[in-house]
């Protein structure tokens, strides 16, 4: 299975930089890019497009997203997964998980469920 990840935008774009020198064939999109949602589009509409385009989402949203999930799947709708950084994780920590994620994953693993990484 190949993972392609969604990273939130309040997260640093180091962590697409690093991932992508760790392993360039990832597919590591920010929230921003063309053809993503935009910066400032709601929780809710990025799981909606991280659905419907087959991303895990990254985020370091511990708050709210257990939330907007609950709510995602209470509309019988599905999200290949969110991986939630944990409080003062290392960014080299994060790094070696999320490759590992992608190598190691088998197909829907992580579909309707949050991870909070590193593990």
């Amino acid at each position: 299975m190949t993972i392609k990840y969604l990273i939130d935008e309040n997260m640093a774009p180091a962590y697409r930089e690093q991932l992508l020198n760790r392993q360039p064939d990832l597919i590591v999109w920010i929230v921003g890019d063309p053809g993503v949602p935009p910066k400032g589009t709601q929780d809710p509409e990025i799981l909606l497009w991280c659905e419907q385009n087959n991303f895990v989402l990254v985020t370091n949203n511990r708050r709210s997203m257990p939330v907007h999930l609950a709510d995602h799947l209470a509309q019988n709708r599905h999200v290949p997964g969110i991986l939630v950084l944990r409080f003062k994780a290392e960014m080299g920590r994060v790094i070696d998980e999320l490759v590992t994620i992608a190598g190691a994953s088998f197909e829907n693993e992580y579909r309707d469920r949050i991870e909070y990484i590193p593990l």
